[in-house]
């Protein structure tokens, strides 16, 4: 019986490739977490039957240069072309698509939370240890938007339909910022759309886009630009939402006056009042 060669038993899809692919999509790395941030978002797992399938994104033209970065980080065979084409929102679209076929790498990035076909709704972060500014930077890129309201006001934004998404975005930009935002799709196309603007916009923003983070170089701009708004002596912010407790309840319906229960709770007296009719008028529920 012929015998085998003493090194067959080690060789591995490395050496065929003449590349390391086990650090792919280590979703600990800053560049990784981005990029499978902006694939669930942006991107398009294709299984068509077997080993066969695509991993396609396409972007505007004008983004080639973060598809030539993905390309990069991937050690895998994988292909830019650029095409022109007419959508239903120009006549003359522009647009760059980066297509990877590797079953090995579609399958590891599927495993990862990206699924095949239609996904918007079913995507959520993912659930290994990852960086978690910078994939919520890659899904902004995709889906949201970074810049300046009409009125000149900072702002940042994510339109997506998971609810797994929108919520974690909530949740995440809540400890940076302090503001609290409720989920609730929009009426005509069940789509969530989450705004963050002014100082909270400027503080979300000056932590998901660092100095040399990998991003859209016009979102990474747009994002630096930020830091230069200062509110106008006019403008007063808005109060801190105030947390009701069962017990804040209890002293203000006890207390005697309204400025009684303002000066005990250390609030205004318009806050308690609008409190109190709420309660009176079952629109909060009554303390137990």
């Amino acid at each position: 019986m012929a015998e085998c060669e003493p090194s067959a038993q080690q060789f591995t899809l490395d050496d065929a490739l003449g590349v390391d692919t086990t650090g792919f999509m280590d979703l600990r790395v800053p560049e990784y977490a981005y990029m499978f941030g902006f694939l669930q978002a942006d991107g398009h797992l294709r299984s068509d039957g077997g080993q066969k399938g695509r991993l396609t994104v396409e972007i505007n033209a004008r983004d080639i240069d973060l598809l030539r970065e993905f390309q990069r980080l991937t050690p895998y065979n994988s292909s830019i072309t650029e095409r022109t084409r007419s959508t239903n929102f120009a006549e003359t679209h522009h647009s760059a698509l980066w297509s990877l076929c590797s079953l090995e790498a579609r399958t590891k990035i599927n495993q990862l939370g990206l699924p095949h076909g239609r996904k918007s709704r079913k995507i959520t972060p993912p659930r290994i240890e990852f960086s978690r500014r910078d994939y919520l930077r890659g899904v902004i890129d995709a889906d949201g938007s970074v810049g300046y309201t009409s009125q000149g006001f900072p702002f940042i934004s994510l339109t997506t339909a998971s609810t797994a998404i929108g919520a974690y975005l909530c949740f995440y930009a809540r400890k940076i910022t302090g503001a609290e935002r409720t989920l609730k799709r929009n009426a005509r196309d069940g789509i969530y759309n989450i705004l963050y603007t002014k100082e909270n916009a400027q503080a979300l923003v000056s932590h998901l886009y660092y100095k040399d983070c990998l991003s859209l170089a016009r979102k990474l701009s747009a994002a630096n630009s930020l830091a230069e708004w200062a509110r106008p002596a006019s403008s007063k912010p808005r109060p801190p939402r105030i947390r009701w407790t069962s017990e804040m309840d209890r002293i203000l319906l006890a207390a005697p006056t309204l400025a009684n229960a303002a000066a005990e709770l250390n609030l205004s007296k318009s806050a308690c009042q609008v409190r109190r009719w709420k309660l009176l008028h079952v629109v909060a529920p009554l303390p137990d």
